[in-house]
């Protein structure tokens, strides 16, 4: 996981927050993308770790490929997802 996403990556590798897929997403645009079994309330998150501007919000809805939410990192490629806001019920959710 790059730099900029580390103090996230780390904090959930704490938390022990279950991994559902690790590797290149959908792309050859991604490096490593992350997804967990958790809601990750982007605001919150975002005023707590200070991220870099090279780290985004990323959020995706789709209606045959899946949804997610998170950070991506533009530099590095790298992302950190969780459920979308709408699948976020009865999910651990990082504030």
């Amino acid at each position: 996981m790059c730099m900029h996403l580390q103090a996230l990556f780390e904090e959930l590798t704490r938390k022990k927050i279950k991994v559902t897929y690790r590797g290149q997403a959908w792309s050859d645009n991604c490096s490593e993308w992350i997804y967990y079994d958790c809601y990750l309330d982007n605001e919150s998150i975002r005023n707590r770790l200070k991220f870099d501007e090279c780290v985004k919000d990323h959020s995706h809805l789709g209606t045959h490929d899946g949804q997610e939410s998170g950070f991506f990192c533009e530099q590095c490629k790298d992302g950190i997802m969780g459920v979308h806001k709408i699948y976020s019920k009865d999910k651990i959710i990082i504030i």
